[in-house]
């Protein structure tokens, strides 16, 4: 959730610095500092934004060959400057410590070390790990034998980069449980939680994996991994050439980044479908050399997912029951890990997430492995995340980027690789004629276009969010695979506008939420032309009498007229299966312009991180 970057080079590394912090700002942060190689180690830190930090580092003259930077997103500790990163230990010679992730036994350690005479100046479980090496320092002159031997005292997930102040000509990085990646440039070398930090400075990126440790310095670096040795065996990595580029994390022309996100979604999901579009059949593989066997043998799914991908998979759930004839489960996996649910060997375990570093959902996967089920798929969107390593099978979204931390194309590109899942599933367990497949290539086809059109709807939705935004409480409605969508609804207006929102299922009205209906309580209702408007209809009736006001989005051929107290906008004819992904869109757009008229920070919310890599 926090992010890091470092760097060692024959230039001033403070400008690299700076850029790295503006570029992981997406993730989430409350506070921000650096530390750099300036006759000792040269500390600047502060709260809020890093324009903040800029602005004290240019007062101060910073510069120096090497350094570490970080954005903190507080978990122990209220965002102070005395809890910001880096921190400190030591006497004669000074550690600096930078640090993503939850050291889960801190308490424990900080203890054992107060004991030993260490004073604690933060209330952060990463001043431990400061400590803890500066102790270990002691018994262990070498700062990489220190570190080795430190990390086989933690217990949690880390991301970790240290520097000593006698030992100005290396960083010591490692990574267990939280992303991290080397970047080898030809003047220096790099370290980032992100690879769009590292973009002003290299292409060329080394993903660590799980207990590697490196060793960077200017003209090089070695790399152990320290999970069957605690002073780590020998290991090589393999050096990546990133395809991701500049512009792809640029605003370019639009005031947010959400915004981009939103208008980006037609040639997101043209990219997740590419291989499909061109298609006369669709074909196991593209879900790894391995899904035609394990797809044959899956009689059962299970999806494991949190926040948005969590409704991505509830939608799946439909389809896949309906299309496929399969049994499906949706499990938030915050939740899943600590219970105890039965295994099948036959259930296939899906795992859904945008960064493929989700701490929850990867604990979930491996707990479920534990448990005995035998196939697993990653649906991600980061080629080389831990989900994408841990799974048999595995489809990348294709979606780009994605900033802003409330998630809007990565949400709809899920939606279309499950769809293509729920085909391909069908069509292996003889639920899907020929004929049938043919329709829905044809759909998927049509699907960038009809997400187009779609956004052409945000003229009327702009004039809906000018009186939402004075509204308090909120509820979104849906009925059937519509359902999850409207809790993804209310989920993006409240993660960037603040205002309460609740989804029922509209079936639900009358069994208690009924009771909040008032006039100054607005009722979100999609409304497609399916098997359920009827029924929905009635649902919108019984809020219409009791003096709500309704804002319904619905099918060109729905036929709700609008009258006082219910406003309608209307989108295409019904798309089938396909209905739930466009009806995304206008939701999006109300969340994002509610936020605008209300003058939030659309893409950093408070409270929140894009990549949510602790429990």
């Amino acid at each position: 959730m926090c992010g890091i970057i470092g760097a060692i080079a024959n230039t001033n590394v403070v400008p690299v610095l700076l850029e790295g912090l503006l570029r992981l700002e997406y993730r989430g942060y409350d506070s921000a500092g650096l530390v750099v190689t300036n006759k000792g180690l040269e500390r600047v830190r502060t709260t809020g934004r890093v324009t903040e930090l800029s602005k004290l580092v240019v007062q101060q003259k910073t510069q120096g060959f090497a350094g570490i930077a970080h954005t903190r997103w507080a978990t122990h500790g209220v965002p102070s400057e005395r809890n910001a990163h880096p921190h400190f230990s030591g006497q004669d010679s000074k550690i600096a410590v930078v640090h993503n992730g939850i050291i889960e036994n801190h308490e424990a350690i900080r203890s054992n070390l107060k004991d030993k005479g260490f004073e604690f100046l933060s209330d952060t479980d990463t001043e431990v790990i400061a400590h803890l090496i500066a102790f270990n320092l002691q018994q262990e002159t070498d700062l990489f034998k220190a570190v080795c031997l430190s990390l086989a005292e933690l217990q949690g997930a880390y991301a970790i980069a240290v520097m000593e102040e006698d030992h100005p000509e290396r960083i010591i990085v490692a990574r267990n449980g939280a992303p991290l990646l080397i970047g080898v440039g030809k003047d220096g070398n790099y370290v980032a939680s992100d690879t769009s930090a590292l973009l002003q400075a290299t292409r060329s990126i080394i993903y660590l994996e799980e207990g590697d440790v490196a060793e960077l310095s200017n003209d090089g670096y070695r790399i152990v991994n320290c999970l069957h040795n605690r002073l780590g065996d020998p290991v090589q990595r393999a050096v990546h050439e990133s395809t991701l580029s500049n512009e792809a994390i640029e605003l370019g022309p639009y005031a947010h980044y959400m915004q981009k996100e939103i208008f980006e979604q037609p040639s997101a999901v043209a990219n997740t479908l590419e291989m499909v579009l061109n298609a006369q059949s669709i074909s196991p593989n593209l879900f790894g050399s391995e899904a035609e066997k394990i797809f044959s043998k899956t009689s059962k799914i299970l999806i494991l997912a949190c926040g948005t991908s969590y409704h991505a998979g509830l939608v799946a759930r439909y389809w896949l029951e309906t299309v496929a004839g399969m049994s499906c489960n949706v499990e938030i996996a915050s939740e899943y890990r600590y219970r105890d649910p039965i295994a099948d060997p036959n259930t296939l375990v899906i795992g859904i997430s945008q960064s493929g570093e989700t701490a929850d959902t990867l604990a979930a996967l491996n707990y479920a492995k534990k448990l005995g089920h035998q196939y697993s798929l990653a649906i991600c969107n980061v080629p080389e995340s831990a989900l994408i390593r841990q799974t048999d099978l595995r489809f990348l979204t294709r979606a780009g980027p994605e900033i802003g931390v409330a998630s809007t194309k990565a949400f709809t590109t899920q939606l279309a690789s499950l769809l293509l899942l729920t085909v391909t599933l069908a069509k292996m367990h003889k639920k899907l004629s020929a004929d049938d497949e043919k329709k829905v290539i044809a759909a998927l086809r049509h699907l960038p276009v009809a997400l187009q059109h779609a956004l052409q709807v945000e003229p009327q939705v702009k004039i809906w969010a000018k009186s939402f935004a004075q509204k308090r409480h909120a509820l979104f409605l849906g009925r059937g695979v519509h359902y999850p969508i409207a809790m993804e609804g209310a989920l993006k207006l409240k993660e960037i506008s603040y205002i309460h929102a609740e989804a029922y299922a509209a079936g639900e009205l009358k069994h208690g939420p009924l009771a909040l209906v008032d006039s100054e309580m607005p009722i979100v209702a999609i409304a497609p032309n399916d098997q359920l408007l009827g029924k929905l209809k009635s649902n919108l009736q019984e809020v219409h009498a009791r003096g709500g006001e309704l804002y319904v989005f619905a099918d060109a051929d729905s036929q709700i007229a609008e009258s006082e107290g219910l406003h309608v906008i209307r989108l295409a004819e019904h798309a089938g299966l396909l209905s739930p992904i466009l009806h995304t869109i206008p939701l999006q757009l109300l969340a994002y312009h509610v936020s605008l008229v209300k003058g939030t920070d659309v893409d950093k919310p408070r409270n929140l991180a894009k990549a949510v890599t602790v429990e």
